[in-house]
């Protein structure tokens, strides 16, 4: 069943902290907020873009750095310091002309958890909180920042016949 939703996914969504990252932030003596992203998560995303499969980011944080790695990353919808979830998706679905049953959205902790019950695919990492991984109908091995992330795009390329193993993706 999860493998027949996973291969009608048109957008996948991701959160920031505890997705793309382990959920950590580093703050520096000057106050910078510093999070570690995984560079295997970075390749897929890469990928899922090359083959047209788009990646929305919406996320709470308010970081510019996450911006700067996403856009290097080449993610055009990146939304941060978003209070509101579900109000920004609704808005990015009236843009796009998609519908919720589109969506893949991976998020981990609880202001994941209003959005995630709306759209068609909810996923978590291994390490979300368990209200989430109960609403999700796929709970990916790997923990957030580390492999999710990587993962879940990986399963959808191959089930739409998009995964490429070439090296035209450039490195992360």
């Amino acid at each position: 069943m999860i493998l027949r939703e996973l291969a009608k996914v048109k957008v996948i969504v991701l959160d920031v902290d505890g997705v793309l990252t382990d959920g950590r932030v580093f703050v520096t003596e000057t106050g910078e907020q510093l999070r570690d992203f995984f560079v295997k998560d970075g390749y897929a995303m890469q990928l899922a873009i090359k083959s047209g499969l788009p990646l929305w980011v919406i996320s709470g944080g308010t970081s510019e750095s996450v911006r700067f790695r996403l856009q290097g990353l080449g993610l055009q919808e990146i939304h941060i310091g978003v209070g509101d979830k579900r109000q920004k998706l609704e808005e990015l679905l009236t843009v796009y002309q998609a519908d919720w049953e589109d969506l893949l959205y991976v998020g981990d902790d609880i202001p994941d958890f209003d959005v995630m019950r709306s759209v068609g695919v909810p996923v978590c990492p291994a390490d979300a909180v368990e209200e989430i991984k109960a609403i999700s109908k796929y709970v990916s091995p790997f923990v957030g920042g580390r492999g999710a992330v990587r993962d879940i795009i990986e399963k959808v390329l191959k089930l739409q016949g998009k995964w490429s193993v070439s090296s035209e993706v450039k490195s992360v």
